[in-house]
């Protein structure tokens, strides 16, 4: 083989090799930010929403007992 095809496949090996990799480090990273939100969620208090939240709410389902009510006929 003459040394300029030789060449050519070095480099292009080298190439291939690094394209490779680049590619697996991004996977890795773009796995290491997934199981980082994975365990974000995981920590994240999951119980009732704060007192006000909850005020909000039962306002609402008064409010919406209250309509159903007028479209019924009932009068309150």
């Amino acid at each position: 083989m003459e040394p300029l095809s030789i060449g050519l496949i070095a480099v292009s090996v080298l190439l291939v090799a690094g394209m490779a990799a680049v590619a697996g480090l991004k996977g890795w990273q773009n796995w290491l930010d997934f199981k980082r939100l994975e365990l974000a969620s995981q920590t994240g208090d999951h119980s009732l929403p704060p007192a006000t939240g909850r005020i909000e709410l039962a306002d609402l389902k008064e409010r919406v007992r209250k309509l159903e009510a007028i479209a019924a006929g009932i009068d309150l």
